[in-house]
């Protein structure tokens, strides 16, 4: 998270109205665009090709197949990022660019070998069970799904090389495309209405896709042929696969759990969701997303700083420059924590007024409206907890990003079961206490961390190189042997 810092340093730096407001824009641009693009192209094929008029069961079945590509596909990916992530930061820093395809493509490899596993076992089910969805509609839902894992794969190595304004470029390319082909595939081609949206998706994913492993090649050509080294990664830093999976799997956990109770709607024996609930859930991110602006922007501009710091004074400082740079580190990261609830409790207070004025008058009212002030403040406190885990990896603290993973995952399990069986406006208690349950572990071990710092640091690793064989004598010296050795004097 090194590159966006500079650009936006550049722009602050004038402190005026406009440039504060052309920094927000990069920022938004290069962190959520995809995002928008993506429900914005959605929205704009439905609405050009009237949707709504179609049958209510078609439409479900649309709805319901585009919100399990996206689910599933952010799963199936979640267990490799990290681990890539880590691997790719320290051929960068090592300058071993070499090693970097070997990563693409065992990464690539084990990404699909996993989701395909999951999605074809799930197309079957549709097929056979459900009877009466065409063939080509579950393969078209099958092709969205595995070209949404090559877009996630690809993203994880233009973000490294920092290559934001790409991605967004990509989608943007891609989404058009899609708009397109769903507009000539009714009309030229007499597609049902759903199915040409659904295939305009496909191939405006396997466009982005393409576009990013072509960018990727073009900047590593060599190929080292290290492939045992990416694996010997996910051996060593099994942990990072563990907490991203379940990190991921928390965000959608409490959904999982409200699927299984009596609200739940299945569409052609398959699909289980509960409309109102998703749909809250979907505006309760939303409300939060611009924590990831406001993250990435504080982050980049000033702790980054802070943290090169302690490093070079770690690698050759003085014992008083390392405290001295230690503090101010710590002193900033305190800092952006506050900074970022203060501004995204602003904006999320804003944003929730916004959606209850606004909303009823598009037809979202009801349950949705009373599931939603709940989730929205399980959500802000959410996002806050992802920035303390980002913290947390700053540090290598991979045993407290575990444990943060899997109180939040837990309690947000168990809590969403509870809040199940109470009224409406509760239904969100399971995410709110579990955010709320995780943020405190999180910052719990950002507390030990800066009270143990220096043997987190300073104590890792060997003096001796490790081997296999049998174990040396615990004791290495033996004063009376000495003494017998020394000469004797008349």
């Amino acid at each position: 998270m090194a590159g966006i810092g500079v650009k936006l340093n550049k722009i602050y730096g004038k402190n005026t109205l406009t440039t504060n407001l052309v920094g927000m824009g990069y920022s938004t641009v290069i962190t959520i665009a995809p995002m928008v693009l993506v429900i914005a192209s959605i929205m704009v094929m439905q609405l050009m090709l009237e949707i709504s008029k179609t049958g209510y069961a078609q439409r479900e079945l649309f709805a319901c197949t585009v919100l399990y590509i996206f689910i599933f596909s952010l799963l199936t990916a979640s267990p490799f990022n990290s681990v890539l992530s880590r691997y790719m930061s320290d051929v960068i820093y090592e300058e071993t660019y070499d090693d970097i395809l070997p990563c693409f493509y065992v990464g690539l490899v084990m990404n699909i070998t996993v989701s395909c596993m999951a999605g074809i076992p799930f197309c079957v089910r549709e097929y056979i069970v459900a009877g009466n969805v065409p063939l080509h509609f579950v393969f078209a839902g099958y092709c969205g799904y595995i070209g949404l894992v090559l877009v996630f794969y690809g993203m994880l190595y233009l973000s490294i090389c920092k290559d934001y304004k790409k991605i967004s470029f990509f989608f943007l390319l891609g989404m058009a495309l899609a708009v397109l082909m769903s507009y000539v595939f009714v009309a030229l081609f007499h597609f049902e209405k759903t199915f040409a949206v659904l295939s305009a998706l496909d191939i405006g994913f396997l466009l982005i896709a393409s576009l990013e492993i072509a960018v990727i090649r073009s900047y590593f050509r060599e190929n080292s042929g290290e492939y045992k080294r990416v694996l010997h990664y996910f051996r060593k830093y099994w942990k990072l696969v563990v907490t991203n999976f379940i990190y991921t799997l928390g965000l959608y956990i409490h959904n999982f759990v409200f699927w299984t109770t009596d609200l739940r709607m299945v569409v052609a024996n398959t699909f289980v969701s509960v409309t109102s609930y998703d749909m809250a859930t979907y505006l309760a991110m939303f409300t939060s997303i611009t924590t990831s602006v406001i993250f990435i922007s504080r982050v980049e501009m000033h702790f980054h700083e802070r943290y090169k710091a302690y490093s070079e004074a770690v690698i050759g400082g003085r014992e008083m420059d390392i405290e001295l740079a230690k503090s101010r580190m710590f002193r900033q990261l305190a800092e952006e924590l506050m900074n970022l609830v203060r501004i995204q409790f602003i904006v999320s207070v804003i944003l929730f007024f916004v959606c209850t004025l606004l909303l009823p008058r598009f037809g979202f009212g009801g349950m949705v409206l009373k599931i939603y002030p709940c989730l929205a403040a399980g959500y802000f406190i959410l996002f806050i907890l992802y920035a303390a885990i980002i913290f947390l990896y700053y540090f290598n603290d991979l045993n407290g990003a575990l444990l943060t993973a899997v109180v939040f995952c837990a309690a947000t399990g168990v809590s969403a079961v509870a809040a199940a069986n109470l009224s409406e406006i509760w239904y969100g208690a399971g995410v709110l206490a579990g955010a709320f349950l995780g943020w405190c572990v999180a910052y719990h071990r950002l507390g030990w961390l800066e009270a143990h710092l220096d043997e987190h640091v300073f104590c890792q690793g060997s003096l001796l190189e490790p081997a296999y064989g049998k174990k040396p004598d615990t004791k290495v010296f033996d004063r009376r042997l000495l003494e017998k050795k020394k000469p004797v004097h008349e």
